[in-house]
Parts: C-alpha cells; structure tokens; sequence
C-alpha cells in the first residue's frame, strides 16, 4: 500500500511538473494574469469617480467610451489581425510581414481619416443624439484609431510567444489611463473631461509608444504593396458585422437611455455595469482556462472525455446559477457602499445585469465549439441577430420600465445568444447533452 501511495505522489509530482515547463499553460497564464489586471482597474476607480463624477457627467464618459467603441469598428476595418495571422506566414521574413504592415497602417489611415471628416461634418446631429460635444466626437475617432496601433503591437508579440512584454504593455496602459483619470478629477477637479482626458492622453502616449516598437522591430517598412491591402481587407471586413453585432448587444444600450432618458440615467446605468465588472473579469479567466481543456478533449473524439465535458460544464453551470442567486440577494447593498447614495436607482439594476452576465457565461462555454470547427459565420449571424433583437427590446421595454426594462432586454438578449449558440455548437460538434451527467 505504501509503494502505492509513494507512486501515486511522483506521478502526482511528475504531472506538476510538466505542466510548469508547459509553455501554452505559462504564456496562458501571463496573459490571464495582465487581462485581470487592466479589467480591474475601471472596477477599482468606480468608488472614487462616483464621488466626484455626478450621474450626468458619469453618463458622458459612458458616451465617450460608447462611440471609440463603435469608432474601433470601422477604423482600421480590423485589419490588425490580418498582421497578426499574416506573421504565420511570413515568419521566416521580417521584410514582408513589416511591408504588410505598412500597408495596414494605411488602410488605418484612410479609413480614420475618412470616418473624422464625416463626423466633422455631421458633429451637429450626432451631438445632439450623443449628448457629447463635437470635440469628444472627433477626438473619439482619433482614439479609436490610436487604439488599432496599440492593438497592432500586441497582436505581434502575441504571435511571437512573448507574453510578458503583452502584459507589461498592457497593464502599464491601465495605470497610466487611473493615474491620469485621478489627476484629472480628483486633483484638478475636471469632472467627465478630467476622465474623457485621462483615457485619451493613455491611449495617444501608449500609440506612439507602440508605434515607436514597431518601427525599432523593424516591423514597419514603407513600401506600396496594393495586393497585401486587398488581402488584409478579405480578412477584415467580414469580421465587421460580428463586432456591429457585439456593439448592438453589449454596448448600444447606453446610447438608447441618453436618447429616451437622459444623459445622467446612462451614467446611473454604466455603474451598474461597471459593479458587475468582477463578474466579467472571472468568467473571462474560466473561459482562457476552459478553451485549450476543452480542445485537447475535442481533438481526441473520445466518448468518455465528451461526457466529462458536459459534467464540467453543468457544474460550472450550476455554480453560475447560485453566483446569480446571491446577487440577487446582496448585489443592491454593494452597489450602495462601492458607489454611494447619488446611485442609489443603480441597486435595482445590478441583479439583472448579473444575471446577463450569468448567460454570457453560459454563452462562452458554448461558443467555443463553433470557434474550434472555424464557424465563425455562423457566430457572426447569432451576434448580429441577438444585436438586433437587443436593440428592438430595448425600444420596446425603455418606454414602459425605464432602466429596468433596459436590464431586462439585455437579459433577454444575452439568454437568446447563449440558447442560440448552443443549438447551432451541437451541430457543429455533438456532444452527450442529454445523456445522465452523474453516470459512470
């Protein structure tokens, strides 16, 4: 019994072992650790913006970051990540993978420029329906161009295996971004343009300094390849109607409540979601520890790993449902001592919004089979259809429950998506969903 036992703990130790020499399991890890890191910081600032920010000028900034979102869209058309696949194959050739490059910052270029004199000329309506003045509504277009350099260099040291310099980079931009926002409206008593400012100035110094790497990588060469723009655009732009999609779904929201509401009733609305923050940030790091699980087990096709799959799932599924249970339960109190009284319409909203996210949960466990069989067209049509139906709930609901009717939609919506991509996964890939999960 005891050889058995001693055996049993040097293939225990055997295993550990393996697993921190594993190169995919430490870069997952770096990578994790830097995306826990920057998606906390909104989360950490939000007691101390809601003292000094009031619910209308809370709601600007939630405007400001609504329209660099849909900006990031169009700008650059996603071409960065055509460079970044591209590397694969130029990966024996620097020269032309930087030529590629170049032709994507002109595409970048065009498409920003194009976008800034088309807001220019329109600032005056969109103003209006943005509730932002003209000036943020060009300067956001800048942003969200700056945003796809920034984008473009960690793409290319992600391909490189080189997590660390990803990670620093990305959390240096997140402190910079809180130290500036603080400055701003704590120190200088800015208001929403001390917070518009503090993500700007981060985003405009964290560009030229990844612009900057680029070029000392020799990873930027100016050379007219017309050929490389056309095959960087085939990739593209037939990602744009999934990030539409993600925009009317996760995010158009706050635009709907400054047109139907009021500025300040989207800046009560974005606490509620920034208080669900914690929640986002942990289903994203179960989602980057499931996916290379969950496709090791799919390579294989065998029987037993795919009903330990679902039994993973299911009880994942269910620790979700109890995390929703709670927030129901307790989710109003936080929200009163992380924001204060002036949010207090927030409280009721929390729970809902938990609740969306307890779906997205739901919906990530499952959109994994589609992004293992490449369907991404098929994914593409979910999140423009569930978009879509996002925002037709939302007109439909905001005039008769206000805010409420707005975390309902969402709710409602993010259900649908998860529902939806759970059909369309088991086609694609079957799996014992209905076979008795506590079996042997």
């Amino acid at each position: 019994m005891k050889k058995t036992n001693d055996n049993k703990k040097n293939n225990n130790l055997n295993i550990t072992r393996r697993l921190l020499k594993n190169e995919l399991l430490r870069g997952s890890s770096a990578y994790l650790l830097a995306s826990i890191a920057t998606s906390s910081i909104p989360f950490l600032l939000l007691p101390i913006l809601t003292r000094y920010l009031t619910p209308a000028e809370y709601g600007e900034v939630a405007m400001f970051s609504v329209w660099v979102s849909l900006m990031g869209a169009f700008c650059g058309l996603s071409v960065h990540g055509a460079a970044s696949r591209k590397y694969f194959d130029f990966y024996d050739s620097t020269d032309e993978l930087a030529k590629f490059i170049f032709m994507c910052l002109v595409i970048l270029a065009v498409t920003t420029t194009f976008l800034g004199v088309l807001v220019l000329v329109a600032s005056p309506i969109l103003s209006n329906v943005l509730a932002l003045p003209s000036k943020w509504l060009i300067i956001g277009v800048v942003c969200a161009g700056l945003n796809f350099i920034v984008q473009l260099r960690l793409g290319q040291w992600q391909v490189r295996k080189k997590p660390k310099p990803h990670g620093v980079f990305q959390v240096s931009q997140a402190l910079v971004n809180m130290s500036l926002s603080l400055l701003f409206v704590t120190v200088l008593y800015l208001g929403a343009s001390g917070r518009i400012l503090g993500i700007v100035l981060a985003t405009i110094l964290f560009a030229f300094i990844a612009a900057g790497l680029l070029y000392k990588n020799n990873l930027i060469r100016v050379c007219w390849q017309p050929s490389m723009a056309k095959e960087a655009l085939r990739f593209g732009i037939p990602l744009i109607p999934h990030i539409v999609g993600m925009f009317l779904l996760n995010t158009v929201d706050r635009a709907v409540i400054t047109s139907e509401l009021g500025v300040d009733k989207a800046g009560i609305y974005m606490v509620a979601i920034q208080v669900s923050m914690a929640v986002a940030i942990i289903l994203d790091a179960v989602n980057k520890t499931f996916v290379p699980w969950l496709f090791e087990r799919l390579k294989r096709d065998n029987e037993v790993e795919k009903q330990k799959v679902v039994k993973v799932t299911y009880g994942y599924y269910l620790l979700l449902a109890l995390g929703v249970v709670l927030s129901f339960l307790w989710a109003d109190d936080v929200l009163l001592v992380v924001a204060g009284a002036d949010y207090s319409e927030a409280a009721s909203l929390v729970a809902w919004v938990i609740l969306a996210k307890g779906f997205h949960g739901g919906y990530l466990m499952v959109t994994n089979y589609l992004f293992y069989t490449k369907n991404t067209g098929i994914l593409s049509s979910i999140t423009i259809a569930c978009g879509l139906l996002n925002v037709a709930l939302l007109f439909l609901f905001i005039n008769a429950w206000g805010l409420l009717g707005v975390a309902w939609a969402y709710a409602a919506s993010k259900l649908i998506q998860w529902l939806t991509t759970w059909f369309f996964a088991n086609r694609q890939v079957p799996m014992p969903w209905l076979k008795p999960v506590f079996s042997n």
